[in-house]
């Protein structure tokens, strides 16, 4: 038989007959039709494709390239049947391929060609089998801004300044005149309010009549609104401060009621930012600066500063309130006496509020003498209720004329009258011009430190400053901590 391909061969009808008879006869296909139907078989099954398996972003996609065999429409006239000749070696018995296929439902198709050079295959990426499927999460684009509030100046601490009451408000604009940036105040009474030269986001009013000298009345407002005492803390002061300062004058009805529960609001705001720390032999992170009122505001007045006094002095005992200061208006008086009436208050409050500024400042600067650093006057904000004073310096050639400088200081103090010699911390800064720190001996420096080691007695310890300024003369300023309450 010539070699003739599979497009090339039909079988005939006789063909045909004889295939369908062998297989009634026998129940059986040729054995050369099994074949070929198996190897056409596999031949069109084709893997489909696993809609389970989604691809991550980033895989690399490969496409298959299958070749669609074409098959001829139905509508289609078939072929001419060539004239076929048998094999010799073909037996009557057994059908030939052409015969198999006559008797199949099978469309013969031409075999594909296979290409000259094989197509670049892309080298599939290695998969961690322990690799977890991660799926698309929305992110956001970038940090939340933490709520902060800055200073217009560089000091060691951030301090947060809460003034109560119409009193209290007075130091908090003093501050804020200062330059400091996170001041609240609080009032019952609108006409108090208004008149504090601070932005009125600053401002909280809650109750609106006042107390009228009541501290019982104060408290019951102030109790009233804790919450919204905190949220408005927390809005004004940010979310990043070292230190919370309480101001509040004690003969009020707003302050002597307020003061107490402020004090604890404050160390709920220092708790939830992560600021506070408890317990025994620690320092809390809240503070007090109370003014107390001169003798002529009456027995009323005197009787709402006991009551203040007395819960303040509690708070600081059980080492939740640090650093106490107190100003004594009355002392004031005497230290001013001829001092008019439009610069009594802003005397009295820039006496103390100055001066808490200034070892604040200083504190964040270096010098090329000695410093006094951060953690100096943490040491000092830490003992407790203290005290500070400030004397200029008029001569300084004999060794004891610094340390009488000092004991004269703190005798002019518009603070309470508190017992030096209780103490056992203490701060001692000196700033001069440059020419007088050329001439100051060192040995009448050193005479003066010693003064106060020897008025606070044994244990005590002098945190000390020599600092360059910009103003003619030498000015000591002095800070006194540890020191017991006042009779």
């Amino acid at each position: 038989m010539p070699n003739t391909s599979y497009n090339e061969y039909r079988p005939t009808n006789k063909l045909v007959r004889k295939i369908d008879r062998f297989s009634i006869s026998t129940g059986k296909r040729p054995r050369k039709l099994k074949e070929i139907n198996k190897n056409k078989m596999s031949n069109e099954n084709i893997d489909p494709v696993n809609v389970e398996t989604v691809p991550t972003p980033g895989e690399v996609e490969h496409q298959t390239t299958q070749v669609v065999e074409s098959r001829p429409e139905a509508s289609e006239q078939p072929p001419t049947e060539p004239v076929v000749e048998e094999s010799a070696a073909h037996t009557a018995d057994e059908p030939t391929i052409g015969e198999a296929l006559a008797s199949s439902n099978y469309v013969v198709v031409e075999p594909t060609v296979e290409p000259t050079s094989e197509p670049e295959v892309k080298k599939e990426p290695e998969v961690d089998e322990f690799a977890v499927d991660v799926p698309d999460i929305p992110m956001p684009a970038e940090e939340i801004e933490a709520n902060t509030v800055e200073d217009i100046f560089d000091g060691a601490f951030k301090f947060a300044i809460v003034g109560v009451g119409q009193g209290g408000s007075r130091i908090a604009q003093t501050f804020w005149d200062l330059g400091y940036r996170r001041v609240a105040i609080i009032n019952t009474a609108r006409q108090d309010l208004e008149p504090i030269a601070i932005p009125s986001e600053n401002k909280l009013l809650i109750g609106g009549d006042g107390a009228g000298k009541r501290p019982e009345v104060g408290e019951e407002i102030f109790d009233a609104h804790r919450e919204d005492i905190l949220d408005f803390l927390k809005r004004t002061f940010g979310e990043e401060f070292d230190r919370v300062l309480v101001c509040a004058g004690a003969g009020g009805g707003t302050g002597a009621g307020g003061t107490s529960i402020i004090i604890e609001v404050a160390h709920d705001l220092c708790e939830s930012l992560g600021v506070e720390t408890k317990g025994e032999g620690e320092s809390a992170k809240v503070g007090a600066i109370i003014a107390l009122p001169s003798k002529a505001e009456g027995t009323r007045v005197a009787k709402n500063t006991e009551r203040t006094m007395k819960k303040v002095l509690e708070f600081k005992d059980l080492g939740a309130l640090t650093p106490l200061i107190i100003l004594d208006n009355e002392k004031i008086k005497q230290i001013y006496p001829k001092l008019p009436v439009r610069k009594f208050w802003s005397t009295s409050n820039n006496s103390i509020c100055a001066l808490l500024h200034l070892f604040n400042k200083i504190s964040a600067q270096e010098s090329v003498y000695t410093s006094f650093d951060k953690a100096d006057l943490e040491a000092v904000f830490s003992s407790g209720l203290i005290t500070f004073g400030a004397t200029p310096l008029k001569k300084w050639e004999e060794p004891t004329d610094i340390s009488q400088a000092i004991r004269d200081n703190l005798k002019r103090t518009i603070l309470a009258d508190l017992d030096p010699k209780t103490g056992n911390m203490a701060a001692c800064v000196v700033i001069g011009s440059t020419e007088v720190l050329d001439e100051l001996p060192q040995e009448n420096l050193e005479y003066g430190f010693e003064q106060l080691t020897r008025i606070m007695g044994s244990g005590s310890t002098v945190h000390r400053g020599v600092y360059s300024g910009n103003k003619p003369g030498v000015v000591i300023y002095t800070a006194i901590g540890g020191l017991d309450n006042p009779k």
